[in-house]
């Protein structure tokens, strides 16, 4: 594995630059460009993976989360997922599926992300740095889909205003529910583990329009007609299964008030500290 800094600067084996980069990570699964924000004020902080949306634009989302890595001495790293290697399905869905069949876990996206933090740890020459993940609107979909299929070291994973979320039911198919997925996949050791998980939706009160970039289909309005609604239905369909199981319920339900489908907002909101820091 390698990686290798961009724009014309240089940097020796254990530091990321001062100020925005943009790196090259050749990962076992991918080859990604990643953005890069180290604050003037970082010294040993977390690092903060933030995940764009459907326009694929991380450099701009690492520009937006800027303030961020200010507020909270955090290093940004913005991973872009180009749509020659990660398509819809491959993105927002992570990739679960290869046509009609079930991909081999080696393939499912979500694999780049612990690879990505462990390129980064490995540059900061800090093995157990914290990290944290972000990401909005399609990112959002990616990091609650995560949360259910790939176990991950993260602190906190604040899934922001998603499209369609992933309901802990049978009664939805995949990637609205878990229907549909064989048994040898989905089982009760898996749906506990998914509400024992550190996901926090965090959602725009004002994020109520059925723009043209929502998914309406009739199994996605079965969630709700609108992001803000799919989110909270979507924390209390999970809460109402741990609690009728005796489950750990490690989830969490943020909301930035006035808010709408903006994740620069989002992410300068008050909120956003709770969203990150808060526990159960």
């Amino acid at each position: 594995m390698s990686i290798l800094l961009l724009a014309c600067l240089t940097i020796g084996q254990g530091s990321i630059p001062a100020g925005s980069a943009k790196l090259s990570l050749d990962l076992p699964a991918a080859k990604m460009e990643v953005f890069t924000y180290k604050p003037a004020n970082y010294r040993d902080g977390a690092m903060l993976m933030v995940f764009h949306g459907m326009l694929r634009n991380a450099d701009e989302y690492r520009d937006h989360a800027r303030a961020m890595g200010d507020r909270f001495g955090m290093l940004v790293v913005a991973p872009r997922f180009d749509a020659a290697q990660f398509g819809k399905g491959k993105y927002q869905q992570g990739g679960l599926f290869e046509g009609n069949k079930l991909a081999p876990r080696e393939n499912w996206a979500w694999n780049v992300v612990p690879q990505i933090a462990n390129q980064i740890r490995e540059q900061e020459n800090r093995p157990d740095m914290p990290y944290y993940l972000i990401g909005h609107s399609a990112g959002g979909q990616f990091l609650v889909r995560l949360s259910a299929f790939v176990p991950t070291e993260a602190t906190r994973i604040v899934a922001a205003n998603p499209g369609s979320d992933l309901f802990p039911t049978p009664d939805l198919p995949y990637p609205y529910g878990f229907g549909g997925l064989p048994s040898s996949l989905v089982n009760e050791e898996l749906l506990r583990d998914y509400l024992a998980r550190p996901l926090t939706l965090y959602l725009g009160s004002a994020d109520t329009v059925r723009d043209e970039d929502l998914d309406i289909s009739s199994e996605a309005d079965k969630q709700g007609q609108t992001r803000y609604e799919r989110g909270k239905n979507a924390y209390r369909t999970a809460q109402k299964l741990a609690r009728s199981k005796g489950w750990d319920f490690h989830w969490r339900l943020v909301e930035a008030p006035g808010v709408g489908h903006d994740h620069e907002a989002m992410f300068n909101a008050s909120a956003c500290r709770d969203a990150l820091f808060e526990s159960n």
